[in-house]
């Protein structure tokens, strides 16, 4: 790989405390043989963080990715700027993005977010950093 590809890599940022997002980025770690995306599980490297613009309390609030242009993007965008570089999502990337679909996606992230988010930060996981 070289300097070029490891820069525009996009960094997905996750809450690897979390069993159901740990699972879901354990199966797109499995399909991403060549190493497109750089993962960076928030509870281990919670200094990162700061490096890319992003409090503890957002990153823990939704899912971020900082996409290969440099741009960063949370929530059902977030999962299309991932697809787009995992073999056998793109597609799913493409229809996800289509404005009525995405609009909708992000609604329902944003329900299950906020809902992860208070049962995950309830017992001062998420206190700041």
């Amino acid at each position: 790989m070289t300097d070029k590809t490891a820069m525009s890599r996009p960094i997905v940022f996750y809450d690897g405390g979390c069993p159901l997002c740990r699972r879901e980025i354990a199966h797109y770690q499995r399909i991403d043989r060549e190493r497109r995306i750089q993962w960076t599980d928030i509870q281990q490297q919670p200094d990162t963080l700061q490096a890319h613009g992003l409090s503890w309390q957002q990153a823990m609030q939704r899912m971020h990715v900082r996409d290969s242009d440099g741009q960063m993007v949370s929530g059902a965008a977030a999962f299309v700027a991932l697809w787009r570089h995992i073999p056998r999502y793109h597609l799913l990337a493409v229809f996800v993005s289509l404005p009525g679909i995405h609009w909708l996606a992000e609604q329902v992230y944003s329900v299950f977010a906020r809902r992860r988010y208070r049962s995950r930060c309830s017992d001062q996981v998420c206190a700041e950093q």
